[in-house]
């Protein structure tokens, strides 16, 4: 069975492609076919004029196309397409989504923060690490900033922040706002047990990749802010130059950086691992979940 993601975020669009079989002992395998990548930036539309501008609109439009000829020529049997905050804060998502759908057959759902924050936890990395230690997802997009706890195996919180990296490139994101976050973390948080951070979204990704630790390898919070303090110091040209990094990662990768080690700090936490995985990764586990419970 071949199932297929879209994950329309702030900054970029995805597109996951994926095969699911079990293996001889019964066991689920996920194996993936295909990820794209498409540099929307949607949120710098939104977050400073309330609506997505009609080149824009075109540019969703001509990139939902491209992915609906993927998943015909990849024979996909079941998709699910869901938008995060730049969506959800639109003033016009409701025409562009029914546009899509008339065009593409694509039908696109908005969905909240606090489910983005479900769904990418339905990767279930948690359940396969060490139970003496508590874990808090971090998930920093475009728009918002998503935080799940877990302690023991068992749920204690998620929240969705309005805090993300074009926001804050775009200075729209109050002290008063980071002071909510910082009060909510430290208090949600006390009195645990070792807390350890597990990060997705494009930005720790790179990071990871410029550390060139192994996988499986945590991110000391200290490197964290070795890279944050490198990166916000030179320009963006040399970022892009120096590091290899494209424009729409170049410019995203300090506030984000700035976002991970904010979070880290003020839950006291020394080490964040990088799993690889995302809200399109949490998309096909919720589908074939869903898929599942129906047969």
């Amino acid at each position: 069975m071949k199932l297929a993601a879209i994950d329309i975020g702030s900054n970029a669009a995805r597109l996951l492609i994926v095969e699911v079989n079990q293996d001889k002992n019964g066991i689920t395998q996920f194996n993936k076919l295909n990820l794209i990548r498409v540099p929307l930036r949607l949120g710098f539309d939104v977050f400073e004029y309330g609506v997505i501008s009609t080149e824009r609109v075109l540019m969703m439009m001509q990139t939902m196309k491209a992915y609906s000829h993927l998943l015909t020529v990849y024979q996909v049997d079941h998709i699910i397409a869901c938008a995060t905050s730049a969506m959800r804060d639109a003033g016009n998502s409701a025409q562009i989504i029914q546009s899509i759908k008339n065009e593409t057959g694509i039908e696109i759902e908005i969905i909240s923060g606090e489910l983005e924050a479900s769904i990418i936890n339905e990767n279930h990395i948690a359940e396969l690490l060490d139970k003496n230690n508590s874990y808090l997802y971090i998930d920093v997009g475009g728009g918002s900033t998503e935080l799940t706890f877990f302690t023991d195996g068992h749920l204690v919180f998620k929240k969705s922040f309005d805090i993300g990296t074009i926001r804050l490139l775009k200075n729209m994101v109050s002290n008063s706002k980071w002071e909510e976050v910082k009060d909510f973390i430290k208090q949600k948080t006390k009195g645990y047990k070792k807390i350890i951070a597990i990060g997705t979204g494009g930005n720790i990704n790179k990071v990871f990749s410029l550390s060139k630790k192994k996988d499986g390898k945590p991110l000391p919070i200290s490197l964290l802010k070795d890279y944050y303090k490198e990166l916000e110091s030179v320009s963006l040209e040399e970022r892009i130059n120096v590091y290899k990094l494209r424009k729409d990662r170049a410019d995203v990768i300090v506030p984000a950086l700035q976002t991970y080690i904010n979070v880290m700090r003020w839950a006291e936490i020394e080490d964040i691992y990088v799993p690889k995985i995302g809200l399109a990764d949490g998309l096909i586990h919720h589908l074939h979940d869903e898929l599942t419970a129906k047969d």
